[in-house]
């Protein structure tokens, strides 16, 4: 599959590195040499300086024979362009960074493919989504949503309090029992369970389950003591923390600090019509956290542009009494770290942008796409074609890759869980777990088969 990435930032190159992992033909474009950098010879990729709107180029980097062209410069009017001639070219799928919320409105989305531009995202919206799941349910790192909730993956730090620690998981996870473990991180490693395998105190275990057994979840993992979030403070009032603002349930007070006295008023603008708090001042200033209440706050945000600023200040927070603290952390030379002094909720754009446009590279009906940074993993939801190999057998006889695991399906609109001796069926919405980010692996599964 040929695709080619406009501008080489950290969205662009964290996508080519990808690419690059599964062997793609992959061409880097931006229009300053520094940018590219050694990233022809250090990854399996092309690079080439131009301009993203410039014919010529796209026409020299094969623009016309490309299956996916994704523009990702600071510029959102150039991206849109970019896609636009990208399409008149002959690039068969288009993608776009933006930064004008409007343009998300499903009733534009005809217009955008009209124009040329199959898919837009905003990082930033991405990221106040995954920063508020994380809100919604304090006592949980990560959760994600199958089919509208019908079904869901809640990742735990597992603590002594944990009542299934240290038991075979065949006599925690039968065929009717309400919840699978898909995977465990147990420090470095990333664990696809057996029925031997066991949980551990300071595990991190994927649990998939319906909406209606959530609260047994917390009870199993001794996370009952939890306070729900109702007090949140954000420190830095970029865009991610506009839009988690913007998006937060309305029980929840929320203030964000932000050491930029012209941004403060910026940000009183965009928040003139929501009850959030604007306060001028330095998130890390234990006073001024103190004088805001951060006694009686359940959660602390940190979404700075600096990620030892967000880790540490997570820190502070933490030793002040907050339960759930959730930090940016954009550089993934950090992300280890921040994972090893239990920061809490990881949040990284980029990641989350190149996992949006990763899944429109797969052959297959997939949407809802997340990567896992900690347990370098991918979930994504497949909804099974007609006639397709994951349709013919019981999933123990499927012959699924080896790091690969289904956690649970929805049939119409019914959330349940699959057993080895589950039939999946045209039209079910499946969860697939992949470790290694092998989901390019997985698709032939759900394709319809050539030859009946």
């Amino acid at each position: 599959m040929k695709i080619i990435i406009a501008g080489a930032g950290a969205t662009g190159t964290h996508l080519a590195k990808l690419l690059s992992r599964d062997h793609q033909d992959c061409t880097l474009i931006d229009e300053h040499p520094e940018r590219l950098g050694t990233m022809a010879s250090d990854y399996d990729i092309m690079t080439m300086q131009g301009s993203p709107t410039s014919i010529k180029v796209l026409e020299d980097a094969g623009v016309g024979n490309a299956a996916l062209f994704v523009a990702v410069t600071p510029d959102e009017s150039r991206n849109m362009n970019a896609c636009i001639i990208a399409h008149n070219i002959g690039a068969k799928k288009t993608v776009a960074r933006i930064d004008n919320y409007e343009y998300l409105s499903k009733k534009l989305i005809p217009f955008f493919k009209n124009i040329g531009i199959d898919s837009l995202i905003y990082p930033e919206v991405l990221a106040a989504q995954d920063i508020n799941n994380g809100l919604k349910m304090s006592w949980v790192r990560q959760r994600w949503d199958v089919h509208n909730g019908e079904l869901v993956m809640l990742g735990v730090k597992l603590r002594e309090t944990c009542e299934i620690l240290n038991k075979p998981l065949r006599e925690l996870c039968g065929p009717d029992d309400p919840y699978h473990i898909v995977a465990i991180k147990r420090e470095n490693d990333t664990i696809i369970p057996g029925g031997n395998d066991v949980l551990k105190n300071l595990d991190m275990a994927y649990f998939m389950t319906t909406v209606d057994y959530i609260p047994y979840i917390r009870k199993i993992s001794g996370k009952e003591h939890y306070a729900d979030v109702k007090n949140v403070i954000i420190m830095g009032g970029g865009k991610t923390a506009v839009r988690a603002a913007l998006i937060t349930p309305d029980y929840m007070n929320v203030k964000i600090i932000e050491k930029d006295e012209k941004r403060c008023e910026k940000l009183n603008l965009l928040l003139s019509d929501n009850d959030t708090m604007v306060i001028h001042g330095d998130g890390r200033d234990i006073e001024l956290l103190t004088e805001e209440g951060i006694k009686n706050t359940q959660a602390f945000v940190a979404l700075t542009g600096n990620a030892e600023t967000n880790i540490l200040a997570c820190l502070s927070a933490k030793r002040m009494g907050v339960g759930k603290t959730i930090a940016m952390v954009e550089n993934l030379d950090y992300v280890s770290m921040a994972e090893s002094l239990d920061i809490g909720t990881i949040i990284n754009k980029k990641t989350v942008a190149a996992a949006h446009i990763y899944q429109m590279m797969i052959d297959a009906n997939v949407t809802n796409m997340r990567s896992l940074m900690t347990a370098d993993s991918d979930v994504a939801e497949f909804t099974a074609a007609e006639n397709s190999p994951v349709t013919k057998k019981p999933v123990k006889n499927l012959g699924l890759p080896f790091g690969m695991t289904i956690g649970g399906l929805v049939r119409n609109d019914v959330g349940m869980l699959v057993n080895g001796n589950s039939q999946i069926q045209a039209g079910d919405s499946v969860m697939v777990f992949c470790h290694k980010h092998n989901l390019k692996k997985v698709e032939k599964f759900f394709k319809p088969r050539k030859f009946l």
